[in-house]
């Protein structure tokens, strides 16, 4: 993860880290507090980040950053155990579609391969 990406993901984190330790916050049933726990960088481009509440507990949150676009920066979202499921089967056909799309390097993009 280069320097640059690396600090905006620093100061992203501590901005949801007050947003979901705002008291009236929608879904805050215990009033809890979330204090940053630790960044682990997985790839250039995505972080797990584990936020340690008030209550003792923990929690996951999914980092990703989006290079171009109107989206661009970093985004985040808390997966279940379904959504990690689905990533895990994700990667088979990600993998499938890379395969089929290697072929289409050497030809002309106006030709049948």
């Amino acid at each position: 993860m280069n320097k640059a990406i690396a600090q905006e993901l620093d100061q992203y984190v501590e901005m949801v880290a007050e947003r979901f330790s705002q008291t009236n916050r929608e879904g805050n049933f215990n009033n809890e507090s979330f204090e940053l726990h630790e960044i682990i960088p997985m790839t250039d481009v995505t972080a797990t980040v584990v936020f340690k509440k008030n209550t003792g507990k923990q929690a996951a949150f999914f980092f990703y950053y989006i290079a171009k676009g109107r989206s661009k920066g970093w985004k985040y979202f808390v997966p279940t155990d379904a959504h990690i499921l689905g990533m895990h089967a994700f990667n088979h056909y990600k993998l499938e579609v890379e395969r089929n799309n290697y072929k289409h390097n050497f030809h002309d993009a106006n030709t049948e391969a």
